[in-house]
């Protein structure tokens, strides 16, 4: 039976990329019974139904999927912040950061918006750039119109399968068609009375860019972090987890234990405090999850 990738899911149908032509499919309710449902990136098995349509009967295993936004067998998440409208928040990145590393998902951070920030600004977020590229993230920066980026961010997408994700109104919409004009996809400016833009993607697309594919998805502002236990935060944040072996106490939470390295690099500077209080605070949420119970009940 012949096999493809969906590329594209709107209102029940999927649309599954083969030889270079999409095909209209639906789903087998034995998914929904056995809590399957199919994803964009998914690749299936389906069996013709009529002259255009097909129905899905097999979803391959997946490598990895993501929750926000749904979709499954990602390569890399290409994180688009922008530097004022809205303004860059580090405790948002922080936050998209540890759930793409919670997935395996390589993040790279891309910078939008730089030619409308004073120098104050670019400076402050200059520095946390830096810090950032400093642990072992790429990260490119960006401005409306540049010319230069569709050759900047080739190497990147060519032969991957990239997220591209971020807050809403950073530029997601506008990034894509500065690399490729004919997707022509919409946007919407910010909103003054709540400073953020509205959600101008829809659904879940694949779509070919660069010699890789790209998935452009509804803007989001939150991530939660239902699938992660407290003992594998420290794990995601990867300037920490790489000292974390130097902490006297085997599998230390950087939170309250004597002689953590983590809290000593926070004190001399080396990791910046903002970082390491988003990570306490992340930890909190972690725990706080599920209700405790008094074992005396």
């Amino acid at each position: 039976m012949p096999e493809g990738q969906i590329r594209k899911a709107i209102s029940g149908f999927y649309y599954v990329e083969k030889d270079g032509e999409l095909l209209q499919c639906k789903s087998r309710g034995v998914f929904r019974n056995r809590g399957i449902h199919p994803l964009v990136g998914d690749f299936v098995t389906y069996v013709p139904d009529g002259d255009n349509d097909a129905m899905i009967t097999v979803v391959h295993e997946r490598r990895n999927e993501l929750v926000r936004p749904p979709i499954s067998n990602i390569d890399q998440a290409l994180l688009v912040f922008s530097v004022v409208e809205p303004a860059f928040s580090p405790h948002l990145l922080d936050r998209f950061l540890v759930v793409v590393e919670s997935y395996d998902v390589k993040p790279i951070i891309c910078l939008t918006k730089s030619d409308l920030a004073s120098d104050a600004i670019l400076e402050k977020v200059a520095e946390a750039a830096s810090y950032y590229e400093q642990i072992g993230y790429d990260v490119i920066s960006t401005f409306i119109g540049d010319e230069t980026l569709a050759t900047t961010l080739k190497p990147y997408l060519e032969g991957k399968t990239t997220v591209l994700a971020g807050q809403s109104g950073v530029g997601k919409s506008t990034l894509l068609n500065t690399v490729l004009p004919s997707l022509g996809l919409k946007t919407n400016a910010i909103s003054t009375a709540l400073g953020r833009g509205k959600h101008t993607t829809r659904h879940v697309e694949l779509l070919e860019v660069a010699g890789g594919l790209v998935a452009d998805t509804p803007g989001f502002s939150s991530l939660e972090f239902d699938h992660i236990e407290k003992d594998e935060l420290p794990h995601y944040f990867i300037d920490m987890a790489e000292i974390s072996s130097d902490c006297k106490f085997r599998g230390c939470l950087h939170m309250k234990e004597p002689k953590c390295v983590v809290k000593e690099k926070v004190e001399t500077g080396e990791i910046p405090r903002h970082r390491y209080t988003n990570y306490l605070q992340f930890m909190q949420e972690i725990i706080d999850r599920k209700p405790r119970y008094d074992r005396n009940d």
